[in-house]
């Protein structure tokens, strides 16, 4: 999703109060916030698929799946994101009804527009949350799913899958094919010309 930035500066909690009269999601980072905008059908597609796995998967745990529109608060990097999928195991994010603050797992898919910032700054910050096991990112064009896996020292360890291979959420003891997270997202990109 690409990023507008605004010119508002407020603390937390003061973002909080105006984020929920707004018509539209905004990201807060230090005292900005980040107007977000539209994303390819693609993109659509893919998080609804794999939101579609995980929550069918995780049915009847204590887990919780949530999608594009809930935020995740990183309180040591004074953060709020809109993750394209958040899973929480924790009872403490059932407190919070604006946010959750101890996510397992977070998924972006990556668009041209935030690749760089997915993979750099936003990474960072999430590696600030101690409840985050795997960070996943999706890359349509390559056809790649990429973990970023913490491992028991406490280093981030990066594991590929691609087409025609089944992804390992260590995090929630769950294989998924990458090819449920492709299905339907090949975009049409030439369409015929219409029959007169």
């Amino acid at each position: 999703m690409a990023l507008a930035q605004e010119k508002a500066k407020f603390d937390a909690a003061a973002y909080l109060a105006w984020e929920a009269e707004q018509p539209n999601r905004n990201e807060y980072i230090a005292g900005e916030v980040f107007a977000m905008v539209g994303v390819r059908l693609s993109h659509n597609v893919a998080t609804g698929n794999l939101y579609n796995a995980l929550r069918n998967a995780l049915k009847g745990s204590p887990c919780r799946v949530y999608i594009e529109s809930v935020k995740t608060r990183i309180e040591a990097a004074d953060c709020f994101f809109y993750p394209d999928i958040a899973v929480t195991c924790d009872a403490r994010d059932r407190a919070t009804p604006d946010f959750i603050s101890h996510p397992l797992l977070v998924v972006e898919v990556l668009s041209e527009s935030t690749a760089a910032f997915d993979r750099g700054d936003k990474f960072a910050a999430y590696r600030k949350l101690p409840s985050l096991q795997e960070y996943v990112l999706v890359d349509l064009p390559a056809k790649r799913v990429e973990i970023f896996r913490r491992n028991a020292e406490q280093h981030w360890v990066l594991y590929e899958y691609f087409d025609g291979d089944e992804i390992n959420f260590a995090s929630l003891s769950l294989k998924l094919p990458v090819a449920t997270v492709l299905e339907d997202t090949e975009e049409i990109v030439d369409l015929p010309a219409p029959q007169a």
